[in-house]
């Protein structure tokens, strides 16, 4: 299990028991939508399924706590996950955090695990219809590969879909950038 810490964040594993938090903070149609894998409806049954799934070492995936005086919380995910054989950043924030910062912050600390890891390359992509994501993508240094039509479990459809690609090296620490 890996655990890392960025200015704000904490990133840790999804346990069992944070499915009824998990399931608070994404059970949004504006965030669903947006994700190629999870369903929509999202039920309580979704969350315990994905705060309960094992984590392979080569594709970590976080939950994103804010730590305060008061404990912490989830505000959303980051992490990596294979796709047509490559590595692939994926990662949302809970509503009430949007524009804050929080998906470049994590993102950054995930793409580091990757190079230090041994990933080379990574591949990350958004919806046509979410700029939002973009700017973040283009933010940390993804260049764009163009566009194709991709499955969105939240949408029950496929959708355009914008494709970016970074190359890796194990000695690049983004933190500083």
């Amino acid at each position: 299990m890996m655990f890392t810490r960025t200015a704000r964040l904490l990133l840790r594993p999804g346990w069992p028991e944070d499915w009824v938090e998990l399931f608070r903070v994404i059970n949004d149609e504006g965030i669903v939508c947006n994700l190629a894998s999870a369903p929509w409806p999202y039920t309580p049954e979704s969350a315990r399924e994905f705060a309960s799934r094992p984590q392979d070492p080569m594709y970590p995936s976080f939950f994103l706590t804010l730590p305060s005086q008061d404990g912490s919380r989830l505000i959303g995910s980051c992490g990596l996950g294979e796709f047509e054989g490559k590595a692939e950043l994926g990662y949302w924030i809970a509503r009430e955090y949007w524009g804050q910062g929080f998906a470049t912050e994590a993102a950054r600390a995930v793409i580091e695990i990757a190079a230090i890891i041994g990933h080379t390359q990574l591949l990350c992509s958004h919806f046509a219809d979410n700029p939002a994501s973009g700017r973040v993508i283009e933010k940390l240094g993804f260049q764009k590969q163009g566009a194709e039509m991709r499955y969105s479990a939240g949408r029950g459809d496929a959708s355009q879909s914008i494709n970016y690609s970074m190359t890796l090296d194990r000695h690049l620490n983004l933190r500083a950038a």
